[in-house]
């Protein structure tokens, strides 16, 4: 038995972008599996596309992936015959385990040996983003421990565009008695966010040390409303979401939380953090991960009257009924 791959180059937004069952392969059965990587590191214009299928693709299947990714329109698609039974083997060789503070990451096939003390999760690359490969989701990890170092405390916190789970996972392990939520605006990542907490031990629910999950488009979602203020908001998306999405987000984070953001280039730093400075926010902290930094912004504490807050899952806020966020 045999296999074929059909890869093509494309961009890290198009990768994020992909519909894994869209309607652009409907047609196609069965449907191919697909993978998307990095060709360069830190390099958003150089990611590439893999198909997998049980026959070798015609010209219908190859549009079909063909449409996923616009930019590789002038390229020549390369298609090559694989073993059956080793292509998901194949494509995890490359990606080797990751130690970042106490975490180690790593998929079903490259273990390693793991450094004394440290906590573990296994993440498969497969439907979702967020594995640990990258200096995105390191500099979280590295943030959030070092944050768990200094002693600080957390009752509720929430993971946006959560991928994988990884991040809500690891802040679950760091503060195990509080409320945690995880979200993405794609259904299947909060399907495979299930899947792994499975596999990591990570109980699902609504009460304190359980996950909730929702699909959401930002907060646009009851569930992530209703269990505000958080005292600690995570979002790994990009510069341009995060940008957009400034307002809601310091809208759910508590006076003195702590707000991480990632996903955006050094060069978009000052751009990103000042779009939350004009909500109240401070920038408290930078872990640097090459050219892909992770932010660590404060929400400043109001005094007197006009303070305004609202109910979290452990009680009534003064103002219930504030915003709609």
């Amino acid at each position: 038995m045999t296999s074929w791959k059909l890869t093509l180059p494309c961009t890290r937004d198009e990768a994020e972008a992909i519909d894994f069952e869209g309607a652009e392969l409907l047609g196609i059965d069965p449907a191919p599996v697909l993978l998307t990587s990095e060709t360069v590191p830190d390099d958003p214009l150089a990611w590439q596309l893999e198909a997998y299928f049980e026959a070798k693709p015609g010209k219908e299947e190859i549009a079909a992936v063909r449409a996923l990714v616009p930019s590789a329109v002038k390229a020549k698609e390369v298609i090559e015959q694989i073993p059956d039974e080793d292509w998901v083997t194949l494509s995890q060789q490359g990606i080797a385990p990751v130690h970042a503070g106490r975490f180690y990451i790593h998929t079903s096939t490259n273990r390693g040996d793991v450094p004394p003390g440290a906590r573990t999760f296994q993440i498969e690359a497969s439907r979702a983003f967020g594995t640990g490969t990258h200096e995105t989701t390191a500099g979280c990890l590295r943030t959030l421990d070092a944050m768990r170092v200094r002693g600080e405390r957390v009752d509720n916190l929430i993971d946006i565009g959560t991928g994988t789970g990884l991040l809500a996972f690891a802040a679950m392990h760091l503060w195990p008695r509080a409320y945690a939520t995880a979200s993405d605006i794609d259904p299947v990542s909060v399907e495979v966010t299930a899947e792994n907490a499975g596999i990591n031990g990570v109980t699902l629910g609504v009460m304190q040390g359980q996950l909730a999950l929702a699909a959401a488009a930002g907060l646009e979602h009851p569930l992530l409303i209703g269990r505000a203020p958080y005292d600690l908001v995570i979002a790994n998306v990009l510069a341009g979401p995060l940008i957009e999405l400034a307002p809601s987000i310091s809208a759910v984070l508590a006076e003195g939380g702590t707000l991480i953001l990632a996903g955006l280039l050094e060069t978009q730093a000052e751009r990103v953090a000042g779009a939350y400075r004009r909500h109240g926010l401070r920038l408290a902290g930078k872990t640097p991960m090459g050219d892909w930094p992770t932010l660590r912004l404060r929400k400043r504490t109001r005094y007197g009257w006009d303070r305004t807050t609202r109910p979290g899952p452990d009680g009534q806020g003064l103002a219930p009924g504030f915003g709609s966020w």
